[in-house]
């Protein structure tokens, strides 16, 4: 668990599924992340995410504001082994629509990547998002990332077409490496 000054970052519970998948289902965020999912398929993703977190020690943690206690999303780490530019630890967020434009965004990353230099075994830790997500890489650029454009790919997932296939990258490096 991460504590932040508005948020805690901890693995999902099964009362956060309704939540999440409200989340998911929402194409003002889902729309940038492939498409919006089913109740099927994010509780999949919570499952899977559950799973990695008992496996691993960190994923995609639920973010549950300390305000209310609601899960306004997911924050946090996971090991890429898949997807361009893998294998490497890649730092993401999803954030239902109330809760963006708020900083927590930018508070809950700042917080899962110091977490990450301080607990793995990494140099790097890299972000990515469509070329023109340019809220998602303003948060990247405010936790310290730098574009490393030597890696920015088309997303293997997207049709050649697809109005977001183009992604940018950046990177955070540990200090003194």
């Amino acid at each position: 668990m991460i504590e932040t000054e508005r948020l805690i970052l901890r693995a999902f519970r099964d009362e956060d599924r309704e939540a999440f998948a409200a989340i998911n289902a929402d194409p003002r965020v889902a729309d940038w992340l492939g498409g919006v999912r089913d109740r099927a398929a994010s509780d999949d993703l919570v499952d899977r995410i559950n799973a990695n977190i008992a496996r691993l020690g960190y994923d995609f943690w639920a973010a549950e504001r300390k305000a209310d206690g609601v899960v306004v999303g997911m924050i946090g780490l996971r090991l890429e082994l898949h997807d361009p530019p893998a294998p490497c630890v890649e730092m993401g967020w999803r954030l239902a629509v109330g809760a963006q434009g708020q900083g927590l965004a930018t508070e809950g990353a700042r917080a899962a990547l110091d977490w990450g230099f301080a607990n793995l075994d990494v140099n790097e830790i890299l972000a990515w998002t469509a070329d023109s997500n340019v809220a998602s890489q303003a948060v990247m650029r405010r936790i310290g990332m730098t574009p490393d454009p030597s890696r920015d790919f088309d997303h293997p997932r997207l049709a050649e077409d697809h109005p977001l296939r183009r992604h940018v990258v950046f990177a955070a490096r540990r200090a003194g490496a």
